[in-house]
């Protein structure tokens, strides 16, 4: 006779396929949870072409561990896990986000912040149409195209997995694993195109600088390495924080709800974004919160990688088959028409000169991929050609902290328009 806990823990299918069943609880999906994402962490260290383009620990791991499963599937082993921490995760990590979003910082960063952010507001729209316009021309769901557009692409992994179950409610089915696939591959190519596309345009308007540089310093005020908690004392930055986003979570769920009882389709972080990106502002003004931004971004960190893991480990991947060519399709359009954006309009709205080849790279690297590969696109081409500052403040700014912003509310203005 089966116990309780047996009930909970092990079923196994004792039919003529022997197939052992698992269902784990929170506990233990939280403990491989962890052990998956170290393995993306030692397999980057092993493996230096995932450390170049800036492949999150997270998603390596995930992606592998979501393969085993697929190939162990109905043969030797299913597994179902728990993703109650999923939902907590995510909302906590787009609350950082929103925590991010300074309008004095967006002064601060002059006139060409708030270039390059309109530029890149608009371009989502663009992606958006190309991958619906792609989508029709196959005869599929043109809520496809969004996903493989702004959602996966200027969103990244964690955006595309926020997203995914309301595309699923649309009618996209397999939206995670579509998506997760869309932002591996962006990604990749964030890091592959966006450091030659930025080379050509130096070369091609003879805009070397003598004096390499790494561009370091002027990327760190964007993105901290580093914080100091005082882990003796209850009133510590860390502690202020996660109060802080708790609040912002906490008013945002009301927010959300309001939003949802006017019938508008939504994820259920928006309302904490909102709320925590005017807290911020109010801090920004009066100094209220004192919150660290640095202590936020690592809240945010870890609830990502936790986010990206545990939804990888539940990915679908056999879901996927049917409408992988139309993907790749719209994803091999989508890295075209972002080189030539960058090249073209980008290059000559923010100068025509070497600071805005610079920052076409790293535009690249974010409208694909993350501000990682932004980044790493523009330290590649300082660290040949010289410095370019104003590049490592405009850029990081936008891709870090604005564009997510925008993006979401642009996503959701497509899922209420064509769900």
């Amino acid at each position: 006779m089966e116990t309780a806990s047996e009930r909970t823990f092990l079923f196994i299918d004792r039919n003529l396929d022997p197939v052992l069943s698992l269902k784990l609880d929170l506990i233990q999906t939280l403990a491989i949870a962890a052990v998956v994402f170290y393995c993306g962490v030692l397999l980057k260290t092993k493996i230096p072409i995932l450390e170049r383009l800036n492949i999150p620990s997270a998603v390596v791991g995930g992606l592998i561990f979501a393969g085993l499963m697929l190939l162990t599937r109905d043969r030797y082993l299913n597994v179902e896990f728990d993703a109650a921490t999923q939902p907590l995760f995510m909302v906590v990590f787009f609350t950082t986000i929103g925590m991010g979003a300074s309008l004095p910082l967006l002064k601060r960063g002059g006139a060409q912040v708030l270039i390059f952010l309109i530029i890149s507001t608009l371009f989502c729209f663009l992606q958006n149409f190309l991958g619906m316009g792609i989508a029709k021309l196959f005869g599929v769901n043109a809520l496809l195209g969004v996903l493989a557009g702004s959602v996966t692409l200027v969103g990244g992994p964690a955006t595309a997995l926020a997203f995914a179950p309301l595309f699923k409610d649309a009618g996209v089915v397999g939206a995670d694993t579509l998506g997760l696939t869309a932002a591996t591959f962006g990604i990749v190519c964030g890091g592959i195109v966006g450091g030659p596309v930025g080379t050509w345009l130096i070369k091609r308007h003879h805009q070397e600088r003598s004096g390499p540089s790494s561009g370091k310093s002027a990327a760190e005020i964007c993105q901290p390495d580093k914080i100091t908690i005082q882990v003796d004392r209850e009133d510590s930055s860390l502690m202020v924080s996660i109060i802080v986003a708790a609040i912002a979570m906490g008013l945002g769920s009301i927010v959300s709800k309001y939003f949802q009882s006017l019938g508008w389709t939504l994820p259920a972080y928006i309302g904490a974004m909102l709320v925590a990106s005017v807290l911020r502002n109010l801090d920004d003004a009066h100094g209220w919160f004192k919150i660290d931004h640095s202590a936020m971004t690592l809240i945010g960190t870890i609830s990502l990688n936790i986010f990206l893991v545990v939804a990888l480990m539940n990915l679908r991947l056999w879901e996927l088959l049917h409408l992988a060519i139309p993907l790749f399709a719209i994803l091999v359009a989508q890295v075209f028409v972002v080189a030539l954006f960058a090249a073209t309009l980008s290059y000559r709205f923010m100068g025509k000169d070497y600071e805005s080849a610079v920052m076409a790279s790293g535009f690249i690297g974010f409208v694909l991929g993350t501000t990682a590969n932004a980044v790493a696109n523009m330290k590649t081409l300082v660290g040949k050609f010289g410095p370019a500052p104003r590049a490592f403040l405009v850029v990081p700014i936008v891709g870090a902290f604005f564009i997510d912003f925008t993006n979401a509310l642009i996503i959701t203005l497509f899922l209420n328009w064509l769900g």
